[in-house]
């Protein structure tokens, strides 16, 4: 192998991958980073097991080969290095990577690529493409619900339904349920429903932050992984195995008051009243206040702890229905409206018991359903 590229384009390429490297591993190999010098290309790669990242950056390839080196090694010492050229050279006898750049040089100790796990071609299956701004808010607006222990497996999943033109994102925790409809470029027969790890779409978010063309989604026949193609880049994951809770019986169906918030206002006063749950078990109660003839309805947002007192915020508010109140946890609450983008959002009750429904205003394709917690008023 003999190569040479851009220090920025190797620092920027070994950043994407370095994401799917094992953290904790029984494979030591996993804790490295696949190079391959092809063609005019570099390919680096980097796998878990559970999820792969390959990304290709330009090079003037002189000679091909591959090896595979401690990623975070090689990506500590490429981004200690100055602006210039990296000269990249590998001895086939002692598996030793050398790279130069400027008057800086290093020697790094690899291992065969051939021990590197192979990384799943997926080439057929169900194939569609999605905007990369509509599959963004689709991550951002479910992915937090998921949950974040193992204790059931398939919650830390998101559900992910492909059917004709739409891909509807579900995800939940147990103590709340967040589902969005993302339309897709290129429609999909037969449907197709897999359970995606709620870790590889925030990683596949954060890789398409530079992202301008549509993604194209590929799911293997036997619905057990999943390819995201990029420019340049390629995510492979392993799909959560199992069946997601029927949760469209878990949305409510009717109300008996409704509130129309400003959303900005709302997280404003949620977040002021998280300081005070902190120690009160993260208890947020809201009391929903009709109008009357001269005076705008409102809704009041207020947290107490015992020991160090207590918070009530005002929000002016259109109120439909009666008088009601229900406690909700101060963090749910503030993850769900920092993802909104609407200016309005509308809080749906039934009674103090039941599930909260948040949908913003003036959309259909999101909804967002939390849990009440159980408080003395």
């Amino acid at each position: 192998m003999k190569l040479s590229c851009l220090q920025e384009n190797l620092n920027r390429g070994l950043g994407i991958v370095s994401r799917a490297v094992a953290a904790r591993t029984t494979l030591p190999i996993t804790n490295n980073v696949l190079l391959v010098a092809e063609q005019s290309r570099l390919n680096l790669v980097a796998t878990n097991l559970e999820m792969a990242i390959s990304c290709w950056i330009g090079a003037k390839v002189e000679e091909e080969g591959a090896i595979t080196v401690p990623a975070r090694l090689l990506t500590e010492f490429v981004g200690s290095l100055p602006s210039d050229r990296v000269d990249v050279s590998l001895s086939p006898k002692t598996r030793t990577l050398v790279l130069k750049c400027a008057r800086f040089e290093a020697r790094i100790s690899g291992v065969d690529a051939k021990d590197f796990p192979p990384i799943p071609k997926i080439e057929d299956g169900i194939t569609t493409s999605v905007e990369v701004e509509a599959l963004r808010q689709g991550i951002s607006h479910v992915a937090f619900a998921a949950a974040s222990e193992d204790s059931r497996p398939v919650l830390t999943g998101v559900d992910s339904r492909f059917e004709g033109n739409l891909l509807t994102l579900a995800a939940a925790d147990g103590f709340r349920l967040a589902v969005y409809k993302v339309p897709l470029s290129k429609p999909v027969d037969p449907a197709t429903e897999v359970i995606i790890p709620a870790r590889t779409l925030n990683e596949l978010n954060r890789l398409i932050t530079d992202q301008e063309e549509s993604v194209e989604i590929t799911v293997n026949p036997n619905k057990s992984q999943a390819l995201f193609r990029l420019k340049n880049i390629e995510l492979v994951s392993q799909m959560v195995q199992g069946t997601f809770p029927q949760y469209a019986q878990l949305i409510p169906q009717s109300y008996k008051t409704r509130v129309v918030v400003d959303v900005a206002q709302f997280l404003m006063a949620a977040k002021t009243a998280s300081i005070f749950a902190r120690d009160g078990g993260g208890i947020a109660r809201l009391l929903m206040t009709p109008g009357k003839e001269l005076t705008p309805g409102k809704l009041t947002i207020s947290a107490r702890s015992e020991e160090l007192g207590e918070d009530v915020g005002d929000i002016d508010a259109i109120v439909e229905g009666e008088e009601a109140k229900i406690a909700f946890n101060s963090k749910y609450l503030i993850e769900v409206l920092s993802v909104l983008r609407e200016q309005q959002v509308a809080l749906e009750t039934t009674n103090p018991s039941s599930p909260g429904v948040i949908r913003p205003v003036g959309t259909d394709n999101y909804i967002h359903v939390v849990m009440p917690m159980f408080v003395q008023w």
